[in-house]
């Protein structure tokens, strides 16, 4: 996931910005004053999420990544999609495959058999550059289907990398045809790719993007976050971005009390790991889901 470039700039200009948008924050004063609903994803500890199923240690959106990730006992699955020239739905952070595998070429314009040609274990050093070890070993980028059909139960979060082409209809139709709504939420940076998402697959839990939730952490700082619009319930978020603190014993329980499911990422500091688990944060995105597991484990 990016670091959220450039979301907080301008300071108190931005922050009355947020608070001026007033047709769309009033639209939240009513439903806010419901009890919120009960939240899958909230669930009274941290949850352990395997970014990329553990990019520091298996080759990233990979099968590979997903299956030592859940053997090692992760509760949630974390991975990046993008849909190739003809259609399939794969897995991969960045848009090309340059940087992680052994072929070149901007995934978008593709096909599914070249992608599965490259080797996506390929760049992946675990000792500074020294070895190679999942090099030439078979290892190919992930698709959906793989992982909707090798874990039929574990939760999943998807980030959609890329808003065009629309990829919102036949992920849908994958998630529901897999069955799988209940246990997934659905992440993007892009604000057109997530209106495309929720309006095809309304049944499915989303996150919220940058800009929706920056209204929720400027007006928190505050107190008055309950004023922002809640388009999502999930809030995927970094510790800090733009010289402000985002998550905070008060955000968290704002969005507890929203019924908001709050995932922090990409940690992989064990002390950090600590410190956000007293804080009550719902899940940890990391790298390193063996260091977070030993972080979780009862004393």
């Amino acid at each position: 996931m990016p670091l959220w470039s450039g979301a907080y700039s301008g300071g108190m200009r931005s922050f009355w910005t947020a608070v001026l948008g007033g047709a769309a924050l009033l639209g939240a004063l009513t439903s806010c004053r419901s009890a919120s609903p009960a939240n899958p994803f909230v669930t009274g500890r941290t949850w352990n999420i395997a970014h990329q199923g553990g990019e520091a240690l298996w080759p990233s959106n990979t099968m590979t990544a997903f299956r030592n990730a859940a053997a090692l006992g992760v509760d949630m699955l974390d991975m990046d999609m993008h849909v190739t020239t003809d259609g399939a739905l794969v897995l991969s952070h960045d848009d090309t495959l340059d940087r992680l595998t052994d072929t070149r070429g901007r995934i978008t314009a593709m096909t599914l058999a070249e992608v599965l040609r490259a080797d996506a274990g390929y760049a992946l050093s675990v000792d500074g550059g020294q070895t190679f070890p999942f090099r030439g070993q078979g290892v190919r980028v992930g698709q959906l289907s793989e992982v909707l059909a090798a874990f039929p139960d574990r939760p999943l979060t998807i980030e959609i990398k890329e808003a065009q082409p629309s990829v919102a209809a036949p992920f849908c139709t994958a998630l529901r045809d897999a069955g799988v709504t209940p246990r997934v939420i659905v992440a993007s940076f892009s604000d057109q790719a997530m209106r495309e998402f929720r309006a095809a697959c309304p049944e499915v839990m989303t996150s919220m993007t940058e800009s929706e939730l920056r209204p929720l952490v400027l007006l928190g700082k505050v107190g008055l976050s309950r004023l922002a619009p809640l388009p999502g319930r999930a809030a995927q978020v970094p510790v800090r971005a733009g010289g402000i603190t985002v998550v905070t014993p008060g955000f968290v329980r704002a969005m507890h009390a929203r019924g908001v499911a709050v995932q922090v990422w990409t940690i992989n500091d064990a002390a950090e790991m600590r410190r956000l688990v007293a804080m009550g944060v719902d899940g940890i995105f990391t790298d390193r889901p063996d260091v977070l597991k030993t972080v979780l484990a009862p004393p």
